[in-house]
């Protein structure tokens, strides 16, 4: 490892969490002296890759981490199969759909299609949701092998932290393909996905459907339309079964 890249992505994960930090914040956080983290963040600020605030002392992510970002997006083959019935299942339902990926324990939502009810809708791309806490996440998780649920933090009284409890909730979803989520990352937000496969037989992401939870539990129409969207992309991506076989 590259100790000098190692801490400039390290710099760029700090802010991402805190979104604005001064220097000496940024030294704090990654245990280093103020001048070494002031050369890096100079020389991430002459790429665009971080901006100083105007009049401030302050930094945050620059413009070109959403360049980045979007060329990520164009260069998914499943976001890219994904758009056409990811709109399908929000027009069918009249709920808003999320498209997630894993990322270390998070889920990090690639895709998301509003409700169709014309509300003011905040974009979600990019949001990153606890995997445990994310019905996308489960429909992932009891596909994947070895699972280490052994850090498990709460997000609301609803999400389940007990590693044994949280293995066994996963069982169905490794027969069924459908995981579920009520309340357990957003308080009025619960959600039915299903996992997405490739030509491999290997997990790669999930859809799902977002509910508001006094709408609970999702109708079998809901239930219905989420797996055929699912196993639609999978079979697009060049599954040849859905669900896959676990091999856990």
């Amino acid at each position: 490892m590259i100790q000098s890249v190692d801490r400039a992505v390290r710099i760029l994960f700090a802010l991402q969490g805190a979104r604005r930090m001064t220097l000496s914040e940024l030294a704090a956080e990654l245990g280093l002296a103020a001048t070494t983290v002031h050369g890096i963040v100079r020389t991430l600020a002459a790429h665009g890759v971080v901006v100083q605030e105007h009049g401030g002392g302050r930094y945050q992510l620059g413009p070109a981490v959403l360049r980045l970002g979007n060329v990520y997006l164009d260069t998914l083959d499943l976001r890219a199969r994904a758009l056409t019935w990811s709109h399908e299942l929000a027009r069918t339902t009249g709920l808003a759909v999320r498209v997630g990926v894993l990322f270390g324990d998070d889920v990090v939502i690639i895709h998301h299609e509003p409700r169709p009810d014309g509300s003011r809708q905040m974009p979600e791309v990019g949001i990153e949701i606890p995997s445990h806490a994310s019905a996308l996440g489960k429909a992932m998780l009891a596909f994947l092998t070895p699972l280490d649920a052994t850090t498990l933090r709460s997000m609301t009284g609803e999400t389940i932290t007990d590693p044994a409890a949280f293995l066994e909730h996963l069982r169905p979803v490794a027969s069924s393909g459908l995981a579920y989520e009520c309340d357990e990352a957003v308080l009025g937000e619960s959600c039915v996905a299903g996992a997405i496969f490739d030509r491999t037989g290997s997990v790669v992401g999930a859809v799902g459907a977002v509910i508001p939870t006094p709408d609970w539990p999702a109708s079998d129409a809901t239930v219905d339309a989420v797996r055929t969207t699912a196993r639609t992309i999978s079979r697009e991506l060049g599954s040849t079964r859905w669900p896959a076989t676990p091999d856990r």
